[in-house]
């Protein structure tokens, strides 16, 4: 099969930039309630929808590394989403405005490749913006 006539595209809902990360140290002194509710978040459901889409965004860039098609994968996330925009159930006019700006801002932005060792999105070098990765 011809995996260079296809490009797979995978748009993220976004990230908040203040997201809390949770430690084994801080974890470890929890009791079962905090797991649940931890101040204003639930880090069991954090944790499990996160992994979720990371292990999505990893297992298909390992499969297209493995077929050389890396170019054929195109992941389109915004990391550093703030107040209302990382809210999933604010759907005013203003926000949803506001998210049109963003959409729009991401395709300014350089095409990103997630690093398999560090599981970290890296800008690629040569790669131009996501607006010219769905254009080609």
């Amino acid at each position: 099969m011809d995996y260079g006539r296809y490009l797979v595209i995978s748009l993220g809902t976004g990230t908040r930039k203040d997201e809390e990360k949770y430690t084994s140290e801080k974890a470890a002194k929890w009791n079962i309630l905090s797991w649940l509710i931890k101040g204003a978040s639930t880090p069991l459901i954090d944790v499990f929808t996160q992994a979720s889409a990371d292990m999505v965004d990893y297992h298909i860039s390992v499969a297209f590394q493995a077929l050389r098609s890396e170019a054929n994968y195109l992941r389109i996330q915004d990391d550093s989403l703030t107040g209302t925009l990382a809210s999933i159930d604010v759907a005013t006019k203003e926000n949803m405005n506001n998210l049109v700006k963003v959409g729009d801002a991401l395709l300014k932005k350089p095409v990103t490749r997630m690093n398999l060792q560090t599981g970290q999105a890296e800008p690629i070098e040569n790669g131009g913006t996501n607006e010219e990765a769905l254009k080609r």
